[in-house]
């Protein structure tokens, strides 16, 4: 392991109050555009089709400044313990429930963007400590990502999800977990592919909601439904993928908007929740406003908007095609994800699927729009990983 420390801290987190009086006061003051020209349309996906609507933006506004309580959210952080290490010279948060279970796995989550740490706050408890006494626990870990939450920016190029998954190895180890399960969406599930692929001696297997088969792949023998998954998935990266584009090419330009307005950040995040959940017209049918914030003011406090962005710079369309994951590998493709590859081409970089499911609902954070069904679902995932490794659940 290549560690400058391996020193690990107790973390708790507390937001000045001048930080957050510089918030609604920047809140307060700001200077919004006019109306978009798509208004009057009824409610659904064409209302969102030139970004955030007006109406929905001030009202969300309004209540960030005045209704919403950011103090809330920081005393249910701080009910899980939380800690932070130095891993290759960088410090990294993350959060530790272990179970209570002598059978307990240790399981490494990992988060994406725009997400953070939120998506895992509300499921942390139920996978270390499941109320089905058949159901597998699990040590959980589940880290904020290189310049994410409370975790450092990084200084220098370099860290982009290789390094973060051999960062991740890393961190399991000092924490006593020689071997370990992984799962991740977005970004957390290219990191949890690396995962499974590169370091097969310490991952026992994976479970993610983001299955990217190698290029180059063939439509001839699909299904009707497999190509209809093809198709949406394209179109996706070809018409609305703009914001990983900007990313990836200039994080620096569009990271001062993001640091220095609260507004611009809530709107950029804002619009991926509303065109990624599974809802007909606003990303609040599926997530509360105070989830959503939770998430957003936490990028706000941290001003880590730029540093977040980078990730893309890093990373995006870099996952090495020659990539195979031969450990145990459950896949989840939830109905109004941004990506949905068909199983015979997942398999042709999963090559030992041991169970595979496509829900009625969810769409990218399934964690918070189906919770429940989501901790079930990873439960029985990784048990079907574990019984394929040879151990029980």
């Amino acid at each position: 392991m290549n560690s400058q420390s391996s020193e690990i801290e107790v973390f708790e987190a507390r937001a000045s109050d001048a930080d957050l009086d510089d918030l609604r006061a920047r809140l307060a003051a700001a200077r919004l555009p006019e109306r978009e020209t798509v208004h009057g349309v009824a409610p659904g996906s064409r209302r969102w089709e030139q970004g955030v609507p007006l109406t929905d933006l001030v009202e969300i506004l309004d209540y960030w400044r005045t209704g919403y309580d950011w103090r809330s959210f920081e005393s249910r952080l701080h009910r899980i313990p939380q800690f932070r290490t130095t891993v290759n010279g960088l410090g990294i948060h993350f959060l530790h429930r272990r179970s209570s279970r002598a059978d307990a796995t240790p399981l490494v989550l990992s988060h994406g963007w725009p997400g953070s740490i939120v998506e895992f706050l509300d499921v942390v408890d139920e996978l270390a400590e499941p109320k089905d006494p058949d159901a597998p626990a699990f040590h959980v870990v589940a880290p904020s990502l290189p310049g994410f939450g409370y975790s450092d920016k990084p200084a220098t190029t370099g860290w982009g999800t290789e390094q973060i998954a051999a960062a991740w190895v890393d961190l399991m180890h000092r924490l006593g977990y020689g071997t370990f399960l992984a799962h991740g969406g977005d970004w957390g599930g290219v990191i949890t592919t690396i995962l499974g692929g590169r370091f097969p001696e310490h991952v026992l297997g994976i479970h993610t909601t983001v299955a990217q088969p190698p290029p180059g792949l063939t439509t001839d023998g699909l299904t009707a439904a497999d190509r209809t998954w093809v198709e949406e998935s394209r179109d996706f990266w070809s018409h609305r993928a703009a914001y990983a584009k900007v990313q990836a090419a200039r994080p620096q330009t569009i990271g001062y908007s993001l640091v220095d307005s609260p507004v611009g950040l809530l709107a950029w995040i804002l619009d991926k929740f509303a065109d990624w959940t599974d809802t007909e017209d606003s990303p609040f049918e599926a997530i509360s406003r105070d989830t959503l914030l939770d998430n957003v003011t936490l990028y706000w406090l941290t001003r880590t908007g730029a540093s977040s962005a980078r990730i893309y710079y890093e990373s995006h369309d870099s996952l090495d095609p020659d990539l195979r994951v031969d450990v145990p590998s459950a896949i989840t493709v939830y109905p109004r994800d941004i990506e949905k590859w068909p199983r015979v081409w997942a398999q042709e970089r999963f090559r030992r699927i041991v169970r595979w499911r496509a829900p009625e609902s969810g769409g990218h954070f399934p964690s918070l729009e189906v919770p429940e069904h989501f901790v079930e679902d990873l439960q029985q995932g990784l048990a079907a990983v574990l019984a394929a490794t040879g151990r029980s659940s």
